[in-house]
């Protein structure tokens, strides 16, 4: 990549990453409080599961017109980027953010569904240039071998945010007792709090010092652009079909868990088993960051991944309202994540094909199953989606040079997939008894499973390029 900033080997970008990583946190924890929405607006409104989903359809229906609007302009007029620079574009994604949150005061007050959703899109319009330039500047601070095992780490702490939030904002919304009465007044105050955080963060951010990656560029009218590299082409359908299968799953949780042939769960115990959810994830990406490294021995990378396991479990079972009994079941997973590393051999592609066959098996068994069994497979499937986000963004840009950012908007406009996939399983789970909500997480089978032809299409093709630079070196 040309750059009119280049990037030093030996500079040492620590300071940027904390600060960025800060922001993933925040930006985590109010992406995941959709999921303590969703339920909370269904009983508030009474709404179906398909009305319900509208939450996500409106939120993650603005990252795809964010990101269509930006491609579109990056293609006709120059990357707005690459003019105003990463850290602008950050900031203003915040500030877009903060409004969002705020909005939700007069949603609350005149307590109007339609009045939530707008909000709702305002905050994924700031999100959708957080994406766009958060992700693309992780992925620059530092060697392109190692793009991966950076955004893992980043997107550990955007987990950790998810963790907590099922817990914080569970609490905020539902109260501690089942008997709680609903209003819609419980989200004026949380949300304006979530406004000034972020503003506070983007204060930070505007007054830390962060490298510049500017590319030299030629505005192209003519020809694909990003579009001209087929990892991105099946990336960007990749990332659909993981956030959509991430959100749907994540969005259903709390339901599905009511359901008296699964557990028959109240929402104020549910909450803490969609945190393990999402802790799963903090874990895996944790792990992925350690795995998919290359500078560490492999003995090493066992060791202290064994160690960091144990950590954020111990972290989790801290936060969560859960016995040690009720979360065993959750070392079976990390004993099966690290075998399916040890698969994946710190190689990106490879292991998120083993991560998304390992989802596509859960989910079989949370449909056909009931009681225990049928819970800790759904909850089973957070751990293994940990890695797939920054994976297949990592693979989709690999290469593109001075098309990445535009490659990253390509990427962000397909978080699409967050918004169609769980209307569409709502739509089924509404059809109970001829389907339900149990035989819905069909739809998510199917994401999961283009995501593992994602990663076998990736492992095969980084297969013939060493072939093919192996044999010109003889």
């Amino acid at each position: 990549m040309n750059t009119t900033t280049q990037k030093n080997q030996g500079t040492n970008y620590t300071v940027p990453l904390i600060t960025i990583t800060l922001l993933f946190f925040m930006w985590g924890f109010i992406t995941c409080m959709n999921d303590i929405l969703i339920p909370y607006l269904k009983k508030l409104f009474q709404l179906t599961f398909f009305e319900s989903m509208l939450v996500q359809f409106c939120f993650f229906g603005a990252y795809f017109l964010g990101s269509l609007a930006y491609f579109l302009v990056s293609y006709f007029y120059g990357d707005p980027v690459n003019k105003i620079g990463y850290k602008k574009g950050i900031i203003s994604g915040i500030i877009v953010s903060a409004l969002g949150c705020v909005l939700f005061y007069p949603a609350a007050t005149f307590s109007a569904y339609g009045l939530f959703l707008g909000a709702l899109f305002v905050l994924g319009l700031g999100f959708t240039i957080l994406q766009i330039t958060a992700n693309a500047y992780v992925s620059l601070l530092g060697t392109e071998d190692s793009a991966s095992s950076r955004l893992n780490m980043t997107q550990a702490f955007n987990a950790f945010g998810t963790t907590i939030a099922p817990i914080l904002g569970g609490f905020l919304i539902f109260g501690s007792s089942a008997d709680h009465e609903i209003t819609a007044e419980a989200t004026r105050i949380p949300y304006v709090v979530f406004a000034g955080i972020l503003l506070l963060v983007a204060l930070l951010i505007y007054n830390v010092k962060l490298p510049s990656f500017q590319a030299e560029e030629e505005v192209e009218t003519k020809g694909l652009g990003a579009l001209k590299f087929p990892q991105l082409k099946l990336g960007v359908l990749g990332i659909f079909c993981y956030v959509g299968g991430e959100v749907a799953v994540g969005s259903f949780i709390i339901s599905f868990l009511e359901k008296d042939y699964i557990m028959g769960l109240s929402e104020a115990v549910s909450k803490n088993y969609l945190a393990m959810y999402w802790g799963g994830a903090m874990i895996g990406r944790f792990l992925g960051a350690i795995s998919l490294s290359h500078s560490m021995s492999q003995a090493k990378k066992s060791l202290l991944m064994i160690v960091t396991a144990a950590l954020v479990f111990l972290l989790i079972y801290s936060i969560v309202d859960l016995t040690f009994a009720q979360m065993s079941f959750f070392l079976v997973f990390l004993a099966l994540n690290f075998v399916a590393f040890m698969i994946g051999k710190s190689a990106p592609a490879r292991t998120l094909a083993v991560f998304a066959a390992i989802n596509v098996t859960l989910l079989l068994s949370a449909m056909f199953n009931q009681g225990e069994m049928a819970m800790y497979s759904i909850l089973g499937i957070g751990i293994f989606n940990s890695i797939m986000f920054s994976n297949i963004y990592t693979l989709g840009i690999s290469g593109l040079g001075k098309y990445t950012s535009q490659g990253s908007s390509l990427l962000v406009m397909a978080i699409l997939g967050g918004a169609l996939v769980p209307v569409i399983q709502g739509a089924i789970a509404d059809s109970d008894p001829v389907y339900g909500v149990q035989h819905s997480f069909v739809v998510p089978v199917l994401c999961y499973c283009y995501v593992l032809f994602f990663g076998i299409y990736c492992s095969r093709k980084l297969k013939d390029v060493e072939h093919a630079t192996n044999t010109a070196g003889h």
